[in-house]
């Protein structure tokens, strides 16, 4: 394989951490992922296989609820995005996504500060009758388990993700905690549903990931394909699912943090004739963290040898690696007001015009 022609997606075993005589074997692989592929499995990650069936289940009655239930925690009344769009409704590579989501985090309180402090808060408050739900409720009243099962996935993919960190540094000839300080203190997460359709439609269009630092993706329907990664040749190659792995990606701040040496790899969905449910979990980025801080560690990464993009790569949005937006949380909000212009226009007036008006 070379750095331009991987045509599929390596599987580490991270079990293999536990041993040090097969440690050195892991990081090895994890590098080579990391510096010529971008994406991904681990096999063996400690994540529980009962948290995982739970969240699994779940999914189908989520998305089978009567669209007046799914309305009462409509994302368009969420500053935060956050609850659930419906397909169509959402913008990527400026064609409408052919998905419905629900966005969930860390459940956390709103804060003052910057436009983009407002990302951070809890997951969606209704105004319901009290005879339908407590007032301190924040979830689906229709589906009451829901709750408890994102927040013990979410705990569990929190620490996957932390563990995943310490060998991303190790493998980069880095201390293991070198990560740490670029964390936010809230997570996101998709419960997403592709509903059937015409093959080969855009469930998801080309982008890089801009959610998180890292991607943790269940495929939570086996028998059904159409995740696809962009290699350093042009060409689309698929990302099947393989019974217990996550699929693990890099988001865009990690690749300004490596400056350029771990690429966000450019991925996509298409739709098939049957319907497909995924979860991709996003480590949080610091809102507030900006280009200078994350390229404190170039002279580091000056040592390695970076592979070439794609052309198609290169032209996917990116604000914050390409340096038009200095800090990490301006960049997000931009991204989710151009992709939710609903909410933008109702929660940043101000910014709406800015964002929309520019330029990709």
């Amino acid at each position: 394989m070379t750095t331009r022609d991987f045509t599929e997606i390596p599987v580490l075993d991270l079990s293999l951490a536990d041993d040090p005589a097969t440690l050195p074997e892991l990081l090895s692989c994890l590098k080579a992922a990391l510096t010529d592929v971008g994406f991904l499995y681990v096999s063996n990650h400690g994540v529980s296989a009962s948290v995982v069936a739970e969240l699994v289940r779940v999914l189908r009655p989520l998305f089978a609820l009567p669209p007046d239930a799914k309305a009462t925690i409509a994302l368009e009344n969420s500053p935060q995005f956050l609850g659930y769009s419906g397909a169509g409704t959402e913008t990527t590579a400026g064609n409408a996504d052919q998905r419905e989501q629900v966005e969930l985090a860390t459940e956390l309180d709103v804060v003052s500060g910057a436009p983009y402090d407002r990302l951070r808060g809890p997951n969606q408050v209704r105004d319901l009758p009290v005879m339908l739900i407590n007032a301190n409720e924040q979830w689906p009243c229709q589906l009451p388990e829901l709750r408890p099962i994102v927040e013990r996935y979410i705990e569990e993919l929190t620490k996957l993700g932390e563990r995943f960190l310490r060998l991303v540094a190790q493998a980069l000839s880095l201390p293991d905690d070198t990560f740490f300080s670029y964390l936010s203190d809230q997570h996101r997460l998709k419960l997403v549903h592709y509903p059937a359709s015409i093959s080969n439609a855009q469930g998801v269009g080309p982008h890089k990931d801009s959610s998180g630092w890292w991607t943790f993706l269940l495929q939570a329907s086996p028998e059904v394909k159409g995740l696809q990664v962009l290699n350093k040749a042009g060409a689309w190659i698929d990302v099947p699912e393989v019974p217990g792995t996550f699929v693990v990606n890099i988001g865009q701040a990690f690749e300004v943090v490596t400056h350029g040496v771990c690429k966000a790899t450019t991925h996509r969905v298409l739709s098939s004739e049957t319907e497909r449910f995924s979860v991709p979990f996003f480590q949080g980025v610091r809102r507030s963290l900006t280009k200078p801080e994350a390229l404190a560690l170039a002279a580091h990464f000056a040592e390695f040898r970076t592979g070439i993009e794609s052309d198609k790569g290169r032209s996917i949005d990116s604000p914050f690696l390409t340096g038009k937006y200095t800090t990490w949380g301006e960049a997000q909000l931009r991204t989710k007001i151009r992709s939710h212009r609903a909410n933008g226009r109702r929660f940043y007036p101000d910014l709406y015009d800015k964002y929309e008006k520019e330029s990709a």
